[in-house]
């Protein structure tokens, strides 16, 4: 089995996903930016380590030497993805992150993606929560709806978001919303469209998200018409509204600064990951109107994050690979997500 390089180890998600790789006796190299914590890091766990930044190529080409695959774990991703990416390309190293974020998946497939095919080398972004459980679920509502024109999906958690997370939300605060019409992404408002999903305790009401299976469930399924909900309660729909008509402001220098001062450090504790849920519920629509529905219930979503990155990361090492760019599902298959612990499948008649 070859080597793995888990760069943004000392982040939120980093660290849980080297926790997770200890605990089962699987060797990676710590890998990231802050030389101190780093090697802080590598010391408390007893684990190799590599410190560079991603601003010189040389400096990247360097500590890619002798690495086999790439878990990239270091946002915000439409900063890092593309040095990162591009440097595993030129090293013949296989890329995977965790990203969630539709530009990214757009620019590795379409700027990177065929130097990746001819270079022999898999770039698979979006090895995490939401897109692994969220893209299997689209490619498994594909399969059974043969042709179909429509696919929606939607999402329910428990627990709070990592820095990381928050950061990268703030970052595209004025962005708006995005959905696929005709095979096309599309800009719509925030908060664009409501509806009411169940979710398996009971109806929520769901706004529309630009989240990352506005790109990566085309890609896996040729569905031309996407959209993806997220669960949330009245106050944050409202703010989220409102945003349409602030975003401007909380998009510019000041704006981003004062945000960003106010996200705290770390994410859900360990009790959280370990209690918590997150559901992913879908359907696809036949041209004839005809549906296809079904529920996926996980585990918490960080908790989910690291045993599906982990999991793949393991898979690509032992060669299990697809050359060019690749979502979970195109890589795998659709029954990818059930083979991580606490996953189960249902199909339904309606959402």
């Amino acid at each position: 089995m070859g080597t793995l390089l888990l760069y943004g180890a000392n982040g939120y998600t980093g660290r849980i996903i080297a926790e997770l790789a200890t605990a089962r006796d699987i060797e990676v190299i710590l890998g990231g930016r802050n030389e101190a914590a780093i090697e802080q890091m590598g010391a408390e766990m007893g684990l190799p380590h590599r410190v560079f930044s991603l601003a010189d190529p040389i400096e990247v080409a360097a500590g890619l030497q002798g690495i086999h695959t790439v878990l990239h774990c270091a946002g915000p991703f439409s900063h890092t993805a593309a040095p990162m990416a591009q440097a595993c390309i030129e090293s013949h190293t296989h890329y995977l992150d965790i990203t969630g974020e539709i530009g990214v998946f757009e620019y590795l497939c379409r700027k990177l993606g065929p130097a990746a095919q001819a270079a022999g080398v898999m770039l698979l972004p979006g090895v995490g929560f939401d897109v692994v459980p969220s893209d299997c679920l689209a490619r498994y509502l594909s399969e059974k709806c043969p042709g179909a024109t429509h696919l929606t999906l939607a999402i329910s958690g428990e627990g709070g978001v990592s820095h990381g997370t928050a950061t990268t939300a703030v970052e595209n605060i004025g962005e708006g919303g995005a959905v696929r019409i005709d095979g096309k992404i599309t800009a719509v408002p925030a908060a664009w469209k409501t509806r009411e999903f169940d979710f398996g305790s009971g109806r929520l009401t769901a706004v529309t998200i630009p989240w990352g299976d506005v790109s990566t469930a085309w890609h896996s399924t040729g569905i031309p018409n996407i959209s993806v909900y997220m669960a949330a309660p009245s106050s944050l729909r409202r703010l989220m509204v409102l945003s349409r008509y602030t975003g401007w402001a909380l998009g510019s220098g000041l704006g981003q600064k004062m945000l960003k001062s106010r996200i705290p450090d770390g994410g859900p504790s360990p009790e959280t990951r370990a209690s918590g849920q997150s559901i992913v519920v879908g359907e696809a629509t036949a041209p004839d109107g005809s549906i296809v529905c079904a529920r996926l219930t996980c585990p918490e979503a960080y908790q989910l994050t690291a045993e599906a990155a982990l999991h793949i990361a393991i898979r690509v090492l032992n060669d299990e690979v697809q050359p060019g760019f690749q979502t979970p599902s195109s890589a795998f298959d659709a029954d990818l997500v059930l083979g991580l612990d606490g996953v189960t499948r249902e199909d339904l008649e309606t959402l």
